[in-house]
């Protein structure tokens, strides 16, 4: 069982010691004593004052943390070239993200009709990897320094990692339960890396929050009033969403 004493959750990695994901696998605890509930609340994260529910917020929500905090730890400078592979409901987030951190930013999605709403979240470039190679054309560029991968398709994962550059990194973000293909000369030849990466602490939480609206990172949402979940969650499971399904009460 999860103590509510578990310091990982608070300020440590995005694992404990238990390898559990935080944020992905845990729960809120039921608390059966006041005092251990009011412990756990006072982690929770702070909202911006009057922020609370609002569009900012929303990006400190799961996705915002995760490709937040990947980015800040992925080790890219201002001005380095960086890859967001997927513009679904982390790599829209991820593309801005990474343009407010002054990175070059290179979206790679699948289909033309993509390329204005990139360019809309910050992308410098558009790689529609349905007509091109775009580990090639990441090369045309200079290769990548990072790659963040959103998209849950490890076979397009798998695609993009000789269009890192020397010292290139691969940061996954998208959960997918098929392997990644590579092969140890694509890692050894440019010194390329492939790390995961899982959300984050209540504490990363807070940072995501204030940085997003700081330099206004907004999700893009579609609300439906409470009596309508069903309708929601069915426009979610489609698949067709842009690209967060709110409930509004």
């Amino acid at each position: 069982m999860c103590s509510s004493k578990c310091r990982p959750v608070v300020f440590a990695a995005a694992t404990c010691s238990r390898k559990r994901a935080i944020g992905q696998e845990f729960s809120i605890p039921v608390f059966q004593d006041t005092k251990s509930r009011a412990s756990w609340m006072n982690w929770a994260p702070v909202f911006p004052s009057g922020r609370r529910g609002s569009a900012p917020a929303s990006a400190g929500t799961a996705g915002g943390i995760t490709t937040f905090n990947a980015l800040r730890h992925c080790g890219a400078m201002p001005g380095d070239l960086v890859a967001v592979q997927g513009i679904g409901g982390l790599g829209h987030l991820g593309i801005q993200f990474a343009n407010k951190f002054g990175y070059k930013v290179a979206a790679i999605g699948r289909g033309s009709e993509n390329a204005a709403l990139a360019k809309k979240f910050g992308a410098s470039v558009y790689i529609d990897n349905k007509v091109t190679n775009a580990a090639e054309e990441l090369q045309k560029l200079g290769g990548a320094q990072v790659i963040l991968a959103t998209a849950p398709s490890s076979k397009a994962i798998s695609e993009l990692i000789n269009g890192l550059g020397p010292n290139g990194k691969l940061m996954v973000v998208g959960l997918t339960f098929d392997p990644i293909e590579v092969t140890p000369v694509q890692l050894i030849s440019g010194s390329r890396s492939i790390q995961g990466w899982a959300s984050g602490t209540p504490s990363d939480a807070e940072d995501t929050l204030r940085f997003a609206e700081l330099t206004s990172v907004r999700p893009m949402i579609e609300t439906f009033p409470l009596e309508k979940a069903a309708e929601a969650y069915a426009r979610t499971m489609s698949g067709n969403a842009q690209f967060r399904v709110v409930l509004t009460m």
